[in-house]
């Protein structure tokens, strides 16, 4: 069966005692291989991030992390795809990231992240945005906010933050305030509604708004009140956005055709726009994986879902490879981190149905460019990729990592009024990939 190579050594029995006991609830595992809070701060060279967001549950065990083929119908737990060799020894991933495979070694699948939240999508959605639990008292800020917060827009001209998906309060910036929120669009053929003017406004009329609104402006008494700085903030974005200059950056159409193929149906668009964002002095750019779900059902594999999950494997394995590549070609990959997330994994468990329900206690996440010294996988789970067995990754820690990556210091505080808030929870990046 595939071996589980991480950097790391091999399966010993203290490390199968220590499973046993992360298995049993106790995260009691050391961070091999992360940051100590004491030592040097961690800081990359990457510029921008490109985060996929694979909304329902990526089953690690069908994907990333596979272990010895199960049955679902004879009950027997395991993974319900044959496993490929990739480019890094040692290292396998599922059938259908063909693709992906021969790619590995620019990449990391982090295959010990962790939380307990699993029967809750909201809120496993929130805490792998925001990278803590919900809070009754504070709105934390989400990760686009959080590098939008710190880093500005790489380019004058660009949003910082843009959301090629839905929105939703779990992607926002929290205590941080509106100008660091993002713009979003959910399709791909036209920017988004919110830059184009109406039918009947000229260029004239415009003028004339934007005159009056300064006479206004400029007659109003000076303010303090953050809410009405960040409103007046997020007004001159959206003027200084919605020139024909940006919204040039949504023409796919200019695109060669061999390239949009290459890049696959709609989901592989959004991954070809984020490109041209990025190119065009975004920061952060989400990509959500919810148009079109080509089994029905999404990520979420319960039941029957999970007959037509190899499809949106292929799916995510064409779009991510042509993503890499074209970053690669354009000498962009250096530069841009690309994160693919989840709100938590499946377990090797089939469920009556012979689909999977979910499980938190251990699931992958990727990491791909970014100018880290990738190694195919990170972390090793136990033989049905239930339990991490060594290199736990908490949420945090993944946070921090990203953070450490495009140069942000993942142990200040943020302040929500005088509040101080750790940027990660306090998370340490993963050492080994800054080596």
């Amino acid at each position: 069966m595939t071996a589980n190579y991480t950097g790391s050594s091999k399966l010993n029995r203290r490390q199968l005692l220590a499973g046993g006991a992360v298995a049993a609830g106790g995260m009691v595992l050391p961070r091999v291989g992360t940051a100590d809070s004491s030592g040097d701060l961690l800081q990359g060279g990457a510029e921008h991030v490109i985060s996929i967001w694979l909304g329902g549950g990526m089953g690690q065990i069908d994907t990333f992390d596979p272990k010895a083929k199960g049955d679902p119908k004879n009950n027997v737990a395991g993974a319900y795809y044959d496993a490929i060799e990739t480019a890094v020894p040692e290292v396998e991933v599922c059938e259908h990231l063909q693709q992906l495979a021969p790619l590995m070694d620019r990449v990391t699948a982090v295959r010990t992240v962790h939380h307990e939240v699993i029967n809750e999508h909201a809120a496993a959605t929130n805490r792998m945005h925001t990278g803590r639990p919900i809070s009754g008292t504070v709105t934390y800020p989400s990760l686009g906010s959080l590098i939008s917060h710190e880093c500005g827009a790489a380019a004058d001209g660009a949003p910082p933050y843009v959301l090629i998906g839905y929105p939703n309060i779990t992607r926002g910036p929290g205590f941080l305030g509106a100008r660091h929120g993002y713009l979003y669009l959910t399709d791909t053929s036209q920017g988004p509604a919110g830059l184009s003017r109406p039918d009947g406004v000229t260029p004239e009329r415009q003028s004339r708004r934007e005159n009056f609104l300064s006479v206004l402006q400029r007659s109003a008494e000076p303010t303090d009140d953050t809410r009405l700085l960040d409103y007046d903030a997020a007004i001159a974005q959206s003027l200084k956005l919605s020139g024909p200059e940006f919204n040039r950056v949504f023409r796919l159409d200019r695109e060669s055709d061999e390239l949009r193929t290459r890049y696959g149906g709609e989901f592989g668009q959004r991954c070809l726009l984020s490109r041209r964002l990025i190119e065009r002095g975004v920061r952060f750019v989400e990509v959500s994986h919810n148009l079109n779900f080509l089994n029905g059902a999404g990520w979420d594999v319960h039941n029957e879902g999970i007959l037509q999950q190899h499809k949106l494997i292929q799916e995510l394995d064409t779009a991510v490879s042509a993503l890499i590549v074209d970053l690669e070609e354009k000498r962009l990959l250096d530069k841009t981190l690309i994160v693919i997330t989840t709100e938590f994994g499946r377990p090797p468990e089939f469920d009556s149905g012979g689909g999977r329900g979910h499980q938190g206690t251990a699931f992958c996440c990727v990491l791909a460019g970014g100018g880290l010294t990738h190694r195919g996988a990170w972390g090793q789970t136990d033989e049905l990729s239930k339990s991490v067995v060594a290199d736990p990754v908490g949420v945090p820690d993944l946070f921090a990592t990203i953070c450490a990556a495009v140069g942000v210091d993942y142990r200040k505080n943020l302040y929500d009024g005088d509040r101080p808030v750790p940027i990660t929870d306090r998370g340490q990046p993963i050492s080994a990939l800054f080596a």
